[in-house]
């Protein structure tokens, strides 16, 4: 809901989201919620075609639809993109009940030479190690740690016991969700007489502007060089990337999914959870990979691969098409085994005779 009191009447609203109203202009919209949790003076939307029977059965005073939406059982605003202006009216109108950490705390560590920009705030029990630099109005919360000659860029939010290792670089208006570890070691041994011997990972990670990253994401560093998570990336919780791996610019990587050393993601990539991906391949840009998808080879751009091992779309729907008629197959081939030997036996008892 908005702040108490706050009223919007639908041709305000799509003035704000720069939208154009089908229906009663002068309806008064005094929250926002989902299709089926809304109740009467919500403003909802629906951005997949799948659910537009929904606005069948919401509660809700009004919908944001896209512009190819030509009528509705209610009031609606279409727009170019209804999930991201629903988003808009959102950030700009939902009351903001964060409070962030201002100042730095008594209780944090600094070490020498640290360099802090303008309006940093740093939570207790923070530590920053020798060398580090933090850009303006960064913020850091409780128990975070930044290792020695790591630089964060301006505008970052850090949240509680994230851990950043020494000499990585984080670009500006980057967001790291808490327990995320960026910059552990590469998983690299080298295996004699059946030893396991640690093979040292001197590189790097470097992360750019506008990054998401959630929750217990773990980003390893470079043997040599640099693990790359380009400019607008999205990664959910529980995502694991290797030594090395580069991903484009603008990609989504869903939960739990994983990506081996030395591959290459390109740009506009989607993930989906549980996707995993061997090492040493280049994923070609605007892929889409199912979830649970296998990728065992290179993926060329502007495709879409499912399965395991991951093959395209269209012919891994009909592999597995054939796999759930097995059951039926089996049954059949039992019944004609049957009547093969029923037919076999009568033959030669005819024979006999």
């Amino acid at each position: 809901m908005w702040g108490a009191g706050m009223k919007k009447t639908l041709r305000e609203v799509a003035q704000l989201i720069d939208g154009e109203v089908v229906g009663d202009e002068g309806i008064v919209i005094t929250g926002v919620c989902g299709i089926k949790e809304a109740v009467e003076g919500d403003l909802t939307f629906v951005a997949n075609s799948r659910y537009l029977a929904l606005m069948e059965s919401t509660r809700a005073s009004a919908i944001i639809t896209s512009r190819d939406v030509d009528g509705a059982p209610k009031p609606i605003i279409r727009t170019e993109n209804p999930s991201l202006a629903f988003a808009k009216m959102v950030s700009l109108l939902a009351p903001n009940e964060v409070h962030h950490p201002e100042g730095i705390d008594d209780t944090a560590r600094i070490g020498s030479h640290v360099k802090l920009g303008k309006d940093v705030a740093v939570a207790p029990y923070c530590v920053i190690d020798d060398y580090a630099e933090i850009g303006d109005r960064t913020i850091l919360y409780a128990g975070v740690f930044i290792g020695s000659h790591s630089r964060i860029g301006s505008d970052t939010l850090v949240y509680p016991h994230v851990v950043i290792r020494e000499r990585v670089e984080i670009g500006h208006r980057v967001i790291v969700h808490s327990g995320t570890i960026i910059g552990s070691d590469g998983f690299g041994f080298s295996t004699v007489k059946g030893v396991h011997h640690k093979i040292p990972q001197i590189g790097t990670v470097v992360i750019e502007d506008d990054v998401e990253i959630g929750a217990n994401v773990t980003i390893d560093r470079a043997r040599f060089g640099k693990t790359l998570i380009g400019k607008g990336t999205k990664i959910d919780n529980l995502v694991q990337i290797a030594h090395n791996v580069i991903i484009g610019e603008n990609s989504i990587i869903v939960a739990q999914s994983g990506i081996s050393g030395s591959t290459v993601v390109g740009k506009g990539v989607t993930l989906a959870g549980q996707a995993g991906i061997v090492g040493h391949i280049t994923i070609g840009d605007n892929v889409v990979i199912a979830a649970q998808a296998g990728v065992t080879k290179p993926v060329p751009a502007n495709t879409c691969v499912s399965g395991y091992p991951a093959k395209p779309h269209a012919q891994a729907k009909r592999i597995n098409a054939c796999v759930q008629s097995l059951p039926k197959l089996y049954k059949t081939v039992k019944e004609l085994e049957e009547k093969i030997a029923e037919l076999e036996r009568t033959s030669g008892s005819s024979k006999n005779h």
